[in-house]
């Protein structure tokens, strides 16, 4: 279950993309402090896994976080024989490694994983730093979906220099403390004290349509987040024709305009960057690089599957 959205009333099984999923519960507590206990909890389910998938077994295993998932991943790889792949997204990195009571469990599964799927550069280096044999490690972004209909060219601002409103998006929600919300109201107070009139939206948990929705209505979308493996949604952002305003955090870098990210974090260079999206023309457009598109990520994952099973 996604962040803040709880488990008392989570489905066993429902349909996602036409697909059944099944989801099995498992036992834990707040911040892991009996991790044996989740382990215990989480390799129990096996036996319903193998009850509701009937006679079919799988030719390998891709699970999407390591902790505690992975923990059944590599319990059903070893009763089945079959390889499994750890995904890496940021959690399991950047705090699961260094946890205090979870941290030697993460790293064990890190390196116990017959591969290790990465999303940004940044995990693949950690996740090597803590052990991960770089050979059977790969880089993988999360590729950007979002569908034609919500697809936009970026347009230079039509507002009036420091008079006019701006929406400014906040694509989080803003009770998750790593998104670091104080940091994007204090950037949008300084843009007030400048003359703009600033109104925010945040985002909960909305359908990605609903999410693409408010990305084409705003003028900007402001990333302020202390920790992210992307983030996906600033990549749709710019798919949507908003243009992203962004600490320097996950790979944003790598293809933002060199203006859209503010180095030092403060809300200082947030506005300043923020006017300066502002006041863009774009005349040259703007294309994501080919390595998020659909086709590229969808080509190294065959890479990486049929690698393990051929």
């Amino acid at each position: 279950r996604s962040t803040l959205t709880g488990a008392a009333k989570a489905p066993k099984t429902f349909e996602h993309g036409g697909i059944a999923v099944f989801a099995p519960r498992f036992t834990t507590l707040p911040d892991h402090p009996f991790p044996g206990l989740t382990k215990w909890s989480v390799k129990r389910t096996a036996r319903s896994v193998e009850t509701w998938l009937g006679e079919w077994r799988p030719e390998a295993i891709v699970c999407h976080t390591l902790w505690p998932a992975a923990v059944l991943a590599n319990h059903l790889s070893k009763r089945w024989t079959v390889p499994w792949i750890g995904v890496v997204h940021g959690w399991d990195i950047d705090v699961g490694l260094d946890h205090a009571s979870v941290g030697t469990s993460v790293t064990a599964l890190l390196n116990d994983a017959d591969h290790l799927v990465a999303v940004s550069k940044r995990l693949l280096q950690r996740a090597c730093e803590a052990g991960r044999n770089h050979d059977t490690a790969s880089l993988i972004p999360c590729h950007v979906s979002v569908e034609d209909e919500w697809l936009k060219p970026m347009k230079p601002s039509k507002k009036r220099w420091r008079k006019s409103n701006i929406d400014v998006l906040f694509p989080a929600d803003p009770r998750r403390p790593e998104k670091n919300h104080i940091l994007a109201l204090k950037a949008c107070e300084l843009l007030e004290a400048r003359g703009w009139i600033v109104g925010v939206t945040t985002l909960k948990q909305q359908p990605r349509p609903i999410v693409w929705d408010r990305m084409l209505v705003a003028d900007l979308t402001l990333i302020t987040s202390k920790r992210e493996s992307g983030p996906l949604v600033a990549k749709e952002s710019m798919a949507c024709g908003t243009p992203v305003v962004s600490v320097n955090v996950g790979d944003v870098a790598e293809y933002l305009p060199e203006w859209c990210v503010a180095e030092d974090g403060t809300p200082e260079a947030l506005a300043d960057a923020c006017e300066e999206a502002l006041k863009a023309r774009w005349e040259d457009g703007f294309t994501l690089p080919e390595a998020f598109s659909e086709s590229t990520v969808m080509r190294q994952w065959n890479e990486v599957l049929q690698g393990l099973v051929a």
